[in-house]
């Protein structure tokens, strides 16, 4: 059984950092993209970043670019998000995701996901 947990949400000042994390269970953990997404209240699930299995590749969403940067331990089957000068339009759930094909940067290309974690950035 896949299960992917974040951790490492929390509230923060506006200009402040937060690293999320993301343990992965269940899975090979370096044969799959990981993606982070993220969803305010009453909007779409909206993409982050995410990174390939090797971690060579990534891509990250145009709203956080020069920000947040995702990496991941293979070692440690876990995917992180550092996120500095965060804003309070940051504010959102952030979920983790994992795909065994592509790097993709809709919701529709991951199979596996967390529940999520929240972070909240105060002006």
């Amino acid at each position: 059984q896949v299960q992917l947990v974040e951790s490492g949400g929390g509230l923060v000042q506006a200009g402040g950092s937060l690293r999320l994390s993301c343990a992965a269970s269940g899975l090979t953990f370096s044969s799959h993209t990981m993606g982070w997404f993220r969803q305010a209240p009453e909007k779409e699930r909206e993409f982050v970043a995410s990174i390939s299995g090797g971690g060579r590749s990534t891509r990250s969403g145009d709203s956080v670019k020069g920000r947040f940067t995702v990496s991941r331990d293979n070692a440690k089957n876990t995917v992180y998000l550092q996120m500095n000068s965060l804003k309070p339009e940051d504010t959102a759930v952030y979920y983790c995701a994992a795909t065994s094909t592509g790097l993709y940067t809709t919701t529709a290309g991951y199979r596996y996901w967390g529940q999520g974690t929240q972070v909240t950035v105060s002006s």
